[in-house]
């Protein structure tokens, strides 16, 4: 691509103030007192897309937040690229632990980023990814190097499950049509270390409630005498581990692929530091499946955790009381070939069943997906290598993420298409959680690599 540096240095500043812009609104999908704000983020996308060259960008209504679509159709007879990415944010809690406000974007040196980085809630998952790709049409739009047709499908419900999405694209196959998928919401192993996502987990999220008197009791009156909802739900939480940190449900691990000691050998070779990883998270030691290492514990094998646990009295001082009910909500990552339904419905099974005598238990499913692997061999997977080769001056390395975008297996159900994961995010770049944030120098190489994806991508067809 011609003059692709020349273009990024002059357009800098606009870039960053821009995706600033953008990162100032709250749009949080999961809280409804922000709807007005993710609407608004809505039709912001709208309008870069129309700026940065599509010839078509429409609103589209769902039953939920709408969908931004785009495209470009240079000519029928190329390739198609469609572009899918996200504008709803996290929620921004817990805000005491943010050292700027979540939505006032401030752009700050770090040791990572000695160019700076900007911390806001987004900036990396998905705003300041997604709004890659924005840019990095308006480059080849607007010096005349779109290789091929572009479409863009951004949504604004990623954050909480994307259930309206997969009836958006069940209903829409002829318009999202495509040769490829391409999306930035994974990371790299570091900044001069680039790597390619190769496979993502899937996910099953469920909230569950443990109830035992029909109302709260005086502890002292009560206490010893009734079954404590919040003792017995910690009591079987506790249980859906072993002394190994395997997971006790019955049947989880049936459909779990062991991957065989050569592929393992692969994983091993990408660069990683147990002590810069400790350090990096102020912790003595890490934690996890026994016979695992660390990257493969948080990417080829399954896992349970509670991501949040309530109940009875949390104010200030004290207030002696067995509460009625206690909650929790729990999350668990799954590998390839594991059925997020199936591995939900075990769940309830088990959980139901280990409940003693004296209280009750109540599992909600919320959402989830299945996990997905690309193969390194398609021409996709070669485009990006030769993409990030011409821009890091390195082969990619393929690497499996711990994370989850379950929409991901959806499209290759419904579309047929492949997906490519061109993540440009750092591990410690703390998405969903307090200061998140995303490297300047990340985001600009994004907008200089995918202009290259496009190119090769377009070559490699004929």
């Amino acid at each position: 691509m011609n003059n692709i540096q020349s273009y990024i240095k002059e357009n800098k500043d606009r870039f960053l103030n821009e995706l600033i812009e953008l990162l100032k609104i709250p749009s949080i999908s999961a809280d409804s007192t922000y709807k007005n704000d993710v609407l608004k983020t809505a039709a912001i996308i709208k309008a870069s897309l129309v700026k940065a060259g599509c010839d078509m960008v429409e609103i589209c209504k769902t039953d939920g937040y709408p969908i931004v679509y785009g495209e470009k159709i240079i000519d029928k007879n190329l390739p198609t690229v469609l572009v899918y990415g996200h504008y709803d944010v996290q929620p921004p809690d817990p805000l005491d632990l943010w050292n700027s406000p979540p939505f006032e974007p401030v752009i700050k040196k770090t040791a990572l980023h000695p160019e700076g980085a900007i911390f806001a809630r987004g900036a990396c998952d998905d705003k300041g990814q997604m709004y890659m790709h924005v840019k990095a049409l308006e480059f080849m739009t607007s010096t005349d190097q779109l290789p091929c047709n572009v479409k863009f499908m951004i949504e604004g419900e990623e954050e909480v499950g994307s259930s309206n999405l997969a009836v958006f694209v069940k209903n829409n196959q002829e318009k999202l049509k495509n040769d490829v998928i391409l999306i930035s919401d994974t990371g790299m192993i570091a900044q001069d270390v680039p790597s390619i996502t190769t496979g993502l987990r899937g996910l099953s999220y469920v909230e569950v409630e443990v109830t035992g008197p029909n109302r709260d009791l005086h502890s002292g009156l009560y206490g010893g005498a009734v079954a404590n909802p919040i003792n017995i739900l910690t009591k079987m939480i506790a249980s859906l581990h072993d002394e190994n940190n395997h997971i006790t449900i019955p049947g989880f691990y049936d459909k779990v692929e062991e991957l065989s000691k050569e592929e393992r050998a692969e994983m091993a070779k990408a660069p990683f530091s147990l002590d810069a990883y400790k350090k990096a998270l102020d912790i003595q030691a890490v934690y996890g499946e026994t016979g695992y290492t660390t990257n493969e514990r948080n990417s080829i094998r399954p896992t349970l955790d509670v991501n949040g646990i309530w109940g009875g009295y949390i104010g200030e001082g004290a207030k002696t009381v067995i509460a009625s009910k206690a909650y929790a909500k729990i999350s668990m990552r799954l590998v390839p070939h594991q059925d997020w339904e199936d591995i939900t419905q075990l769940f309830k099974n088990h959980f139901e069943s280990i409940a003693p005598e004296g209280v009750t238990v109540k599992v909600t499913p919320h959402h989830g997906g299945q996990g997905y692997v690309t193969p390194i061999n398609s021409i996709g997977y070669k485009a990006a290598s030769k993409a990030y080769q011409d821009t890091f001056g390195k082969t990619p390395i393929p690497q499996r993420s711990g994370g989850s975008i379950p929409i991901v297996s959806l499209f290759e159900q419904e579309l047929k298409s492949k997906t490519i994961l061109m993540g440009f995010g750092l591990d410690s770049d703390a998405i969903h959680s307090p200061n998140e944030h995303f490297g300047i120098f990340n985001y600009l190489k994004g907008i200089e690599t995918i202009p290259l994806f496009y190119k090769y991508f377009t070559e490699l067809s004929k």
